[in-house]
């Protein structure tokens, strides 16, 4: 079995996202403006946004490295995808969790079938849908979920851009596009996606390195099998 490569950098990814974790909340809760309304319920925009930045580039890397294992059938696409899926779907928990807590502080409910809630659930489903499959699917099982992968892949720009007036939704920053914010909410707020990104980066990897290993065991399973020296 080969050893993984770049093994430093699990290690390096995550002491930074410790670190960054303990700046920036520090920052949110000094730092940041408070919330005239909301109080520090508004706390949460912080984790909201982050964790919804890196879903997005999460389902990115998925759809990439299944795009391109379809086209190559290179085991090591495979392996990126479903690493990156599987944390998409941890990320996108997080997104509609938070998202779900602001919604209890802000309307005073808990979920509004709106453009973006709705869609934002679909690209979970589909993610969830693809692990699924990749376990219980069979032989076909990579195939299948790559493709549900490129849908998934799809629908991030319409989750991202479906809020206008007619939503409910926070429209922060200019525009209704978050990434507008202006002053302390700006710099928290990306610093926020600077710590979460290198916790998304030590997920991966981590993954990577692991449904490497099982592949890998698989494969000499299956080769001892077929020369007999397992029954």
């Amino acid at each position: 079995m080969s050893q993984p490569k770049n093994s430093y950098l699990v290690p390096t990814f995550a002491t930074l996202s410790a670190i960054g974790f303990g700046v920036t909340l520090w920052l949110i809760y000094e730092y940041a403006p408070l919330d005239r309304v909301l109080f520090f319920n508004q706390k949460i925009f912080y984790f909201h946004v982050a964790h919804a930045f890196l879903l997005f580039v999460a389902v990115g890397v998925c759809g990439f490295g299944s795009v391109a294992f379809l086209k190559t059938r290179k085991p090591k696409w495979d392996d990126l995808a479903l690493a990156s899926a599987e944390v998409a779907v941890a990320f996108g928990a997080v997104v509609l969790i938070t998202g779900s807590i602001w919604g209890k502080a802000a309307w005073d409910i808990w979920w509004s079938w709106e453009k973006r809630l709705t869609m934002s659930l679909l690209l979970w489903l589909t993610l969830v849908g693809y692990v699924l499959v990749r376990r219980f699917a069979g032989a076909s099982a990579d195939r299948l979920a790559a493709m549900l992968a490129v849908f998934g892949t799809v629908g991030v720009p319409f989750v991202y851009f479906m809020v206008d007036r007619s939503d409910r939704h926070p429209q922060s920053g200019a525009e209704g596009v978050v990434a507008k914010s202006q002053g302390e909410i700006k710099i928290v707020m990306w610093l926020c996606v600077a710590t979460f990104l290198c916790w998304f980066l030590t997920l991966l990897i981590a993954r990577i390195q692991s449904v490497r290993a099982e592949r890998e065991v698989r494969e000499l399973r299956e080769r001892a099998m077929d020369t007999g020296v397992l029954q």
